[in-house]
C-alpha cells in the first residue's frame, strides 16, 4: 500500500467499520431498512445513505442536484442541510439498490486508498466548499463510520467491534473536544480541574485542566484536588459526546463526584458532533 504511514491507521479503522456496515445490511429484509437508529432522525436507510454519500465525495464524485422537501423538522443548519442532501436523495431506494451502491462504493474506496500516494498535508475538499488537510478528512471519515457502524449495530440488536481499531480513533477525536466543553461551554472557573474516568473495553483516565486565562487543555496525569470527577462506561461516554442520548437517561450509568452544578453544566454540554 502507497497510502503514507501516518494515514495508515485512519485507512485500516475505516475499513474495519465500512466492511462490518456492509456485513450487517446485506441480509437486510426491505422493512429492516426503515428502522430507528440513534442517530438524530435517521433510519438505517438513512444512516447508510451518509456513509455511501460522505464516501463518494472524497472519491470527488459530484453531489447530486437535489431539493429537500421543507418539512424536514431535523435540519436546522447549512451543515444539516448539506448532510442531509445525500440521505433524501436515496430515501425511496429498494434494499438491493442500497446494497449494491454501497459495495461499488467500497471498492471504489478501497481502490483509491490503496493508490493514495499524497502527503498527509494534501488540501481535499470538505463540506460546505471548504477544505482540510487529507489527514484530517481520513481521520474524521474513520470517526463517521465507527460511530454509524454503532448506530446501526443498536437498530439492528447486532452489538459488536465496539473496541474495534475505530473506537480509538473515536475516543481520541473526542478526547481532543473536552477542553472546550468543560472550560468554555460549561465554563469551568480557573485554575481548576475536571477528572473524566472511563471503564470498560476502551478504558482511559484524563484531567482537564482550565489555567488562569480559562483555557482548557487535556493530559493523562491525575489531580489531586479536582472539582468534579464524572466516572462512566465506554459506551455511555461515546454515546453522550456523539449526541446518541442525553445525560438524564443514562444517569444511572454516570458517577458523579464534587461540585454538581458543574458537572450538570459538562453533561449538558458534552455532546461535541454537529
Amino acid at each position: 500500500m502507497t497510502v503514507h504511514p501516518s494515514l495508515q491507521t485512519y485507512a485500516d479503522a475505516w475499513t474495519h467499520s465500512i466492511e462490518a456496515i456492509a456485513e450487517l445490511v446485506t441480509p437486510l429484509v426491505e422493512g429492516e431498512w426503515n428502522r430507528a437508529t440513534p442517530c438524530p432522525a435517521w433510519s438505517v436507510r438513512d444512516v447508510v445513505s451518509h456513509v455511501i454519500g460522505m464516501e463518494t465525495e472524497m472519491l470527488g464524485d459530484p453531489r447530486p442536484i437535489h431539493t429537500l422537501p421543507r418539512d424536514l423538522y431535523h435540519v436546522k443548519s447549512d451543515f444539516a442541510r448539506y448532510m442531509e442532501m445525500q440521505v433524501d436523495v436515496r430515501r425511496h431506494h429498494t434494499s438491493p439498490e442500497m446494497v449494491a451502491e454501497l459495495e461499488y462504493t467500497m471498492i471504489r474506496r478501497a481502490r483509491q486508498l490503496r493508490n493514495e500516494s499524497r502527503s498527509p498535508e494534501t488540501m481535499v475538499r470538505a463540506p460546505l466548499g471548504a477544505e482540510q488537510t487529507l489527514e484530517l478528512a481520513m481521520r474524521m471519515r474513520a470517526f463517521d463510520i465507527w460511530v454509524h457502524e454503532q448506530d446501526l449495530r443498536t437498530a439492528l440488536n447486532a452489538p459488536g467491534n465496539i473496541d474495534s481499531p475505530g473506537a480509538f480513533v473515536v475516543r481520541d477525536v473526542l478526547l481532543e473536544a473536552l477542553p472546550k466543553v468543560v472550560a468554555k461551554d460549561a465554563g469551568a472557573p480557573a485554575n481548576s480541574a475536571v477528572v473524566i474516568d472511563v471503564h470498560g473495553p476502551v478504558e482511559f483516565l484524563r484531567t482537564v485542566r482550565v489555567n488562569a486565562e480559562g483555557r482548557g487543555s487535556v493530559d493523562g496525569s491525575p489531580s489531586l484536588g479536582p472539582l468534579v470527577t464524572l466516572a462512566t462506561d465506554w459506551e455511555t461516554y461515546y454515546r453522550l459526546a456523539c449526541g446518541r442520548v442525553r445525560a438524564g437517561a443514562v444517569a444511572d450509568r454516570i458517577k458523579v463526584e464534587g461540585d454538581q452544578e458543574l458537572a450538570s453544566a459538562i453533561l449538558r454540554e458534552f455532546a461535541v458532533t454537529p
